[in-house]
């Protein structure tokens, strides 16, 4: 396929990454693939799809399953594997699981997505029903198990501005303008027609 588009988004817990995705899918009319990815592993892999939500962007897991040992590399070349077949065959937007290192040999545009913490944690206490405190202490966990995950992988630094060809604080512009963002700079590196 000419001129195919692929977005990689990394983001902090709770700045919008999904939402973003998702404002740039219905901007472009690109597929976002986020849990399709885990549903496609498990699809093509035969493990249930449990064992890769519990695992989502963790590292570390070894478990027992089916007379066979089922460790992180294991789930994370499987869902490498899923993101490639993708990519190859159609433009797509990629939400976390170190896509812009496994497309690193590919012409793709990676995104880091930021936002404060005092606007972090009042969007998860109000998507979780949780107090602000018990989202700060989420928006941590969540976070260091991301920068973990990404590190482990790809011996990279998750979040550090070098990895990325644009990092944006999502509070500046919101969601709409985010995307709007991407989409220009996008343009003017001729990355989209």
């Amino acid at each position: 396929m000419e001129d195919k588009v692929i977005i990689n988004i990394g983001r902090q817990y709770g700045s919008g990454g999904r939402r973003v995705a998702e404002a740039l899918s219905a901007k472009l009319g690109i597929s976002v693939f986020n849990y399709e990815i885990i549903n496609e592993a498990a699809r093509k892999s035969g493990i249930r799809a449990d064992l890769f939500e519990r695992r989502e962007e963790k590292k570390r897991f070894f478990s027992l399953f089916s007379d066979s040992f089922i460790n992180d590399e294991t789930i994370f070349n499987i869902q490498s594997e899923v993101i490639r077949e993708i990519a190859e065959k159609q433009s797509a937007i990629f939400v976390g699981r170190a896509s812009d290192y496994v497309l690193r040999d590919m012409d793709c545009l990676d995104v880091f997505l930021s936002c404060p913490l005092e606007l972090r944690k009042f969007f998860i206490a109000r998507r979780r029903s949780v107090t602000e405190e018990e989202a700060v202490e989420i928006i941590k966990k969540v976070d260091k198990e991301r920068e973990s995950y990404y590190n482990f992988f790809t011996f990279g630094n998750w979040g550090l501005a070098s990895n990325y060809d644009l990092c944006l604080d999502t509070s500046v512009l919101g969601i709409d303008g985010t995307a709007d963002l991407i989409i220009e700079f996008g343009k003017r590196r001729g990355y989209i027609k």
